[in-house]
Order: structure tokens, then sequence, then C-alpha cells
């Protein structure tokens, strides 16, 4: 059984590489012989340390996620997102493969985002809305900052050190943009991107805010209650997702229309069809996280520690 620590995955990771990875797990989503398995949402013997199992396979491979949450972590000094990816043997049906990939897991969880703005935002955006200032908003700035001509970032964040220190961060990535802080209706009605990274259970600001030809990312959303976009958003935008019947079910659009379309990424990114094309219209991505972006990045840095020897 192969090993990889936290202090090597990291190493190995990059923007770059989540986003390749991403890529190909949102269109592997999509093809014959992928199977994407019910999410299973569990806690510890204290109901507020919280994880998740997320498992998948295509014709090629097969393994599962297991992502913590333990929010008394900090006072430990440690972080309280955590993340370990198994790969499996196909041929005897044991684990072949263990990854720590707890920043692993900020990369590859902002890539999905990146990859999906790439064909649904407009390829002019230049200001960015930020709904909280946490380590994973960071992660989605940068890599959204990669694939758009990011300018101008916009945080909306009840807590105003954190803000103060989200400029320094990103410039620590590489990412040169001008930060500041907004409310949440300035920072809809600039944006040309929208993103929500929070743990919200009701939206976080007004339909009426968002300027037409805005696109939309909305992370937050993992468990059922969880709510960050108002409805009247999601009854006049075009509704993308990772995985649909995840995405109604402990995604952000388990608060759509039951009339609503949505349609998967994948589809979008493979056959180059139904992306944006009327600089108007209003996209909304739901990124609820599937296994195969765990998988896919989890392959892609076993391919390059083995190029490293």
């Amino acid at each position: 059984m192969r090993f990889i620590s936290e202090e090597e995955s990291a190493a190995l990771v990059d923007h770059a590489l989540a986003f390749e990875a991403a890529r190909e797990a949102l269109i592997a989503a999509v093809a014959p012989g992928t199977t994407l398995f019910p999410a299973v949402l569990g806690h510890g013997s204290e109901p507020t340390n919280r994880f998740s199992i997320k498992s998948g396979s295509t014709a090629d491979y097969a393994g599962l996620k297991v992502g913590s949450f333990w929010p008394g972590n900090p006072d430990r000094g440690l972080p309280r997102h955590n993340s370990v990816i198994l790969l499996f043997d196909q041929d005897v049906g044991r684990v072949d493969t263990v990854i720590e990939a707890g920043r692993v897991n900020a990369y590859r969880t902002a890539a999905a985002d990146a990859v999906a703005a790439s064909v649904l935002a407009r390829p002019d955006s230049a200001v960015l809305a930020v709904f909280g200032a946490g380590n994973q908003a960071e992660f989605e700035c940068a890599a959204l900052a990669r694939i758009l001509p990011i300018r101008t970032v916009l945080v909306v964040a009840r807590d105003a050190a954190k803000v103060a220190g989200f400029g320094e961060r990103l410039r620590g990535q590489g990412i040169a943009v001008e930060v500041r802080a907004a409310d949440p209706q300035e920072a809809c009605r600039a944006a040309d991107v929208i993103v929500t990274a929070t743990p919200a259970r009701a939206p976080l600001f007004e339909a009426d805010w968002v300027r037409p030809g805005t696109h939309v990312a909305a992370m937050g959303a993992d468990a059922k209650g969880k709510q960050e976009l108002p409805l009247a958003l999601l009854e006049r935008a075009a509704l993308y997702c990772d995985l649909p019947e995840q995405s109604r079910t402990i995604g952000e659009f388990q608060h759509a229309p039951a009339a609503a379309e949505l349609r998967a990424i994948g589809a979008v990114l493979e056959s180059g069809e139904g992306a944006r094309t009327d600089p108007e219209a209003i996209t909304v991505f739901d990124s609820s996280g599937i296994a195969l972006q765990d998988l896919t990045i989890a392959r892609a840095i076993l391919a390059k520690a083995g190029g490293r020897g």
C-alpha cells in the first residue's frame, strides 16, 4: 500500500494540477460506466464534529474520500477541515493508496468552480465578490484569478480582521489584485463573478442585487438545510452543477424550483454546447463536491510523485 502524507501531498499540489484533475472528474461524471454513490453524512461522538464519505467508480478506478469538520480544532492548533482519499486495487478490493489531503481538498474544491467559470463566466470578468473570508475563500479567489482577468476582489465577511489579511494571503499565492471589504449589496452590484464560501442556512444577499451577465459559484451547501442563494435568483438564472441528483438532495439546488432544469457541467465541457452565449445571462454553478474530484486529483498527485522518483 502506498501512503502520501499531508506534508507530501501539500508540496505536490498546485492550482494547475487541480484544475486539470477537476475538469477530468467533471467530464467523467457524465461518462458511461461511471457510478457516483450517495454521500454518507455522519458525526463523531460529539455531534458538532462532522464527517462525510463520498465514493465513486469509473471503468478505470474506484475509491472514496472522507472529509471531516472538527470546529474546536483551532484551539488545538489544528485546522477545522481534514480529508483522506483512498484508492482501491480493482483486482483484489484492498486499499491501494492512502493520501492525506487536507490542503489538497482546498485546491480540489476551488478548481471545480474555476473549471465551471471557464465556460460560464464572461471572459472579461474583472470584479470578483466573495462571501466568506476563511481558508476556502482564499483558494476560490486564487483559482478564479488564474483563468479570468480579475483585478478587484470584494470580500464580504463578519470578521474585519480576516479581510485585512486576505489580500496578503492571495499575494502569497502569486495573485496580485486589489482586495477590500464590502457590504453584501455593494459587492453584488459591482461583481462580474460572485462566490459564496460559507456554512450559511439562509440567503446571503438579495436576488435583485445581482447584475445581468453575472456568474455565481455556490460551494457552501453540502447538507440538508444549508443555503446561500435567494430563491428568486434560482428562478431566473441558468442552473449548472457537478451532479444534479446530489445537488437536489444536499446542495444549493435543494432550494431550486422543482421544474428547474439542472445541467451537469460535465456535459457542457464534453460537448462544448450549453456554455455562456448571452452576455446578459445570469449563470449559477452549484458545487456540492463529488468523489471523482478526489480520485482524479489523487491519481494526478501519484503521477507527479512518481515523476519525482
